[in-house]
């Protein structure tokens, strides 16, 4: 007699081969915050390999079966600068995310008897394997091109820094993309400009996941209709459930489908029921994991939890170690397959992963060269003394428009 073996224990064994992949994870904003990213910091108490009191910790990740797990690079839309209107007015954007990137990579050298940074879907996955589970992957997402601060090039060296994901927009409008909070303000929806356009083309190139969380609706359709790679929404719930800007409309989802995305279900309370956050519970969560399901399949639903950029999660969802409940219940529920549940705990992220790299490699092999185009608005400002410096051929000066200033010069001793 063949007795058949619980939920817990068929989670429990499919622990062991497959990781929950988390894409989206605030924590280093906190150390940003609250250590300015000073890990040893006079006065700290701080050892991540010990029960904080934020939602993140390595005792808890393990707890929750984290096996990859995507740190965000966040640096927040300047309120001063609202929505970033001036576009060509300088900030501090890129400093602050190579300072995010650092402090992520200083964690996991801090830890790397538990860490593993990884820059492909395969060494993710294979550092799980090895170790089974004693190391969880760690990789970045930059959570806005504000971050990028109008280059391409600065896309391109993200990428070069182990960045494998870039959201298109946060809470403010770049020249890139029209943000979701844009829309919510009551602002129009213009969607991806012509400039965006050539940003995705050039994340296809580079293999650079595209998220679509934090955009507004004409932007998610700007995107799919013209992305060559399958999308990821990092952060983002369902909107036929909770009616926010930030979630995902029916029309997407269809559209995802047809892509081969992911939406990641965010964790956050208000993006999962408009009630009181205290009536909030996983239930909530596990409605909008099983909407996806519904709708457009097993394929296309992930975990991206939020947790330490929001104030709390649901009741039952209190942080990183509840993934297991969340998975379980999911699975109580559906009644699904083995299968069905790896893809949700993370091989569909992978899979998004895995292809965006193939789909990166394909285009290589055509000698596509970079995309180098600039923001069509930008101003180039120098000063004058540079057109004393040679051409570099007959004429070269002309060929761009500058704005040229006098206010220095070569001679430092010349007033």
């Amino acid at each position: 007699m063949t007795v058949d073996k619980t939920i817990d224990e068929r989670f429990e064994a499919l622990c062991e081969k497959i990781p929950i992949v988390d894409t989206h994870n605030d924590f280093p904003y906190s150390l940003r915050v609250q250590f300015h990213n000073e890990l040893h910091c006079p006065g700290s108490k701080f050892d991540f390999d010990s029960l904080l009191t934020s939602h993140t910790d390595l005792i808890r990740m393990k707890q929750g079966k984290i096996g990859i797990q995507f740190f965000s690079c966040f640096i927040e839309c300047k309120e001063d600068d609202y929505l970033y209107e001036d576009f060509n007015k300088p900030n501090s954007a890129v400093r602050d995310t190579l300072e995010q990137i650092d402090v992520i990579k200083r964690l996991v050298d801090e830890y790397s008897n538990q860490f593993e940074f990884v820059t492909n879907s395969k060494d993710a996955l294979d550092s799980f394997l090895t170790t089974k589970g004693e190391k969880i992957s760690i990789t970045l997402g930059v959570e806005g091109l504000h971050q990028c601060d109008l280059s391409l090039a600065v896309v391109r060296q993200y990428f070069d820094l182990g960045v494998r994901y870039i959201t298109i927009t946060h809470n403010c409008d770049n020249p890139f993309a029209t943000a979701a909070s844009s829309i919510a303000a009551g602002k129009p929806d213009k969607g991806l400009t012509k400039y965006g356009a050539s940003c995705i083309e050039e994340m296809n190139r580079l293999g650079m996941i595209v998220d679509l969380s934090h955009v507004s609706h004409k932007t998610m359709l700007d995107v799919l209709e013209i992305t060559k790679a399958p999308v990821i929404f990092s952060h983002s719930s369902v909107y036929s459930l909770t009616n926010h800007e930030r979630n995902v409309r029916d029309d997407v989802l269809q559209l995802v489908k047809k892509n081969g995305g992911v939406v990641c279900i965010n964790f956050f309370p208000l993006f999962l029921k408009q009630q009181s956050k205290e009536s909030v519970t996983i239930d909530d969560a596990v409605d909008h994991v099983k909407y996806i399901i519904d709708l457009i399949g097993w394929d296309h639903v992930g975990f991206g939890s939020d947790f330490d950029g929001i104030p709390q999660g649901p009741v039952g969802l209190e942080d990183v170690s509840k993934y297991p409940d969340l998975v379980k219940k999911v699975w109580e529920i559906t009644g699904a397959s083995e299968e069905n549940i790896a893809k949700m705990m993370g091989l569909n992220v992978l899979r998004v992963w895995k292809e965006c790299e193939e789909i990166s490699k394909q285009i290589k092999a055509k000698n596509t060269l970079p995309v180098e185009v600039n923001w069509e608005d930008r101003k180039w400002e120098f000063y004058e003394y540079c057109r004393e410096f040679p051409e570099i051929y007959p004429g070269s000066y002309n060929l761009k428009k500058n704005i040229y200033k006098n206010t220095q010069s070569l001679d430092n001793n010349k007033k």
